[in-house]
C-alpha cells in the first residue's frame, strides 16, 4: 500500500498537467486551472477517509472541512431561509467546519473500516458527480472540468493502491492479501455495497437531470383543429388585411385628361 505523502506526490502531479492541459489545450481560464489542479491532489486522497483515526485521515478530513463549506455555504443559507449578513455567514460556516471535522469524522469512524467501499469505482463516480451537483457555477464545461480533476485524482490513489499489492520476488510477481481491495465494484459486505450502490444510482439520476440529458418533455403549443397554431389565429398579424372589400376606383378618363399621353400614341 502506498503512503499518505506518495498518493499526495502522485496526484498532485496529475494535478498540475491537468491544470495546464485545460489551459493551453481546451482554453479554461487560468483560475479555473489552478482549482482543477487542486481538486485533483484533493481526489487523490479522498480515499483515506475511511481511516479518520490516522494522520492522513485528520489531514484530509480537516482539508474537507475547510473547503466543503466555501462551496456550499450559498446552498446552505437559501436552504435553511437565513439572511446573507456576516456574522450569519461567519457563524454558519464555523458550525459546518466543526459539523464535518468532528461530527463527520466520528460517524465514518463508527460506520466505515478501511479499504472498504471508500475504495471502489462506486465511490470515484460518486465524488465526482458530487463535485459536478455542488461546484457554484453555471457552466456546463467548468462543472464537468472539475469533476474529471476529482475524478483523476481519487482513480490515482486506488491504482497506486493495486501497484503497491504487487510484489516481486524476482522475475515472479507475487500478489498480496490487498490485492483487489482499491480498484473493486462491491465489497464483502452487502449492506455498505448496497448503500453505495443506491447512493450512486440516485446521484446519477439528479446529475443526468441537471445536465439536460434526461427530464420531462417540453409543452407542446395547443393547435386547432385544422392544424394552425391557436396563438397566430387568435393573433393575426398586422399586416393582414380587413375583410371588408376596399372601393374600386374608376379607372376611366375624359380626352382632356390625356394630352400628356407618350409621343408614340397614335393620334
Amino acid at each position: 500500500m502506498a503512503s499518505f505523502k506518495e498518493h499526495v506526490g502522485f496526484s498532485g502531479l496529475l494535478g498540475v498537467g491537468y491544470g495546464l492541459a485545460a489551459t493551453f489545450m481546451f482554453g479554461f481560464q487560468p483560475t479555473q486551472a489552478a482549482v482543477a489542479g487542486y481538486l485533483a491532489g484533493v481526489g487523490g486522497m479522498l480515499p483515506d477517509l475511511d481511516s479518520p483515526t490516522g494522520k492522513p485521515g485528520q489531514e484530509i478530513f480537516s482539508l474537507t472541512a475547510a473547503v466543503v463549506p466555501l462551496v456550499l455555504i450559498g446552498y446552505v443559507l437559501k436552504w435553511a431561509g437565513l439572511p446573507t449578513d456576516t456574522e450569519t455567514v461567519m457563524l454558519t460556516l464555523l458550525l459546518m467546519y466543526f459539523a464535518i471535522r468532528y461530527g463527520g469524522s466520528w460517524l465514518v469512524a463508527q460506520l466505515c473500516i478501511h479499504r472498504g467501499m471508500f475504495h471502489s469505482i462506486p465511490a470515484m463516480l460518486i465524488a465526482a458527480e458530487a463535485t459536478y451537483l455542488f461546484y457554484p457555477s453555471d457552466e456546463l464545461s467548468v462543472k464537468l472540468l472539475m469533476s474529471g480533476a476529482v475524478t483523476i485524482g481519487f482513480f490515482s490513489h486506488l491504482f497506486l493502491d493495486e501497484i503497491y499489492s504487487v510484489g516481486w520476488s524476482g522475475p515472479i510477481p507475487k500478489l498480496k492479501k490487498s490485492f483487489g481491495t482499491a480498484l473493486k465494484l462491491y465489497g464483502t459486505k452487502f449492506g455498505p455495497a448496497a448503500f453505495a450502490y443506491a447512493l450512486l444510482a440516485f446521484m446519477t439520476f439528479v446529475t443526468l437531470e441537471d445536465a439536460g440529458i434526461i427530464g420531462p418533455p417540453e409543452p407542446r403549443q395547443a393547435t386547432s383543429p385544422s392544424g394552425d397554431e391557436t396563438e397566430d389565429s387568435e393573433n393575426p398579424p398586422d399586416f393582414q388585411q380587413s375583410s371588408e372589400a376596399l372601393p374600386l376606383q374608376s379607372a376611366s378618363r375624359t380626352p382632356d385628361e390625356l394630352t400628356d399621353a407618350p409621343r408614340f400614341q397614335t393620334q
